[in-house]
């Protein structure tokens, strides 16, 4: 994941966290209240946009998003369209990093 990625994402989790939105109690669902109860991005420009201030080819995040649908789902279940391709190459990145930490502690500190 990229350094920018990172920051953005992380800043997204504390601002959850700042909202109570996740907390202690629910850490069993904090991956789903960060990056999948809701859209993070809905505009196809803005997805575009994020690409590029990323420096992400959009063919590698279709790679990258298809190979994440192979290996846990068997097959590609996401359009290929920027919306669909940021959305869920932030689910991955989200899951990332919400499932290397165990506290919110460890949230706030990524």
């Amino acid at each position: 994941m990229k350094t920018t990625i990172k920051e953005e994402l992380t800043a997204y989790i504390n601002n959850l966290i700042n909202d109570r939105v996740l907390t202690e109690e629910n850490k069993d669902e904090w991956h789903y209240l960060a990056f999948n109860q809701d859209y993070y991005m809905i505009y196809y420009y803005e997805a575009s946009e994020w690409l590029k201030r990323h420096e992400i080819d959009p063919f590698e995040a279709i790679e990258i998003v298809i190979n994440y649908n192979q290996d846990n789902f068997g097959e590609n279940n996401t359009d290929i369209n920027s919306v669909s391709i940021v959305n869920m190459l932030v689910y991955i990145y989200g899951e990332e990093l919400i499932y290397s930490c165990e506290t919110i502690e460890e949230l706030k500190n990524l």
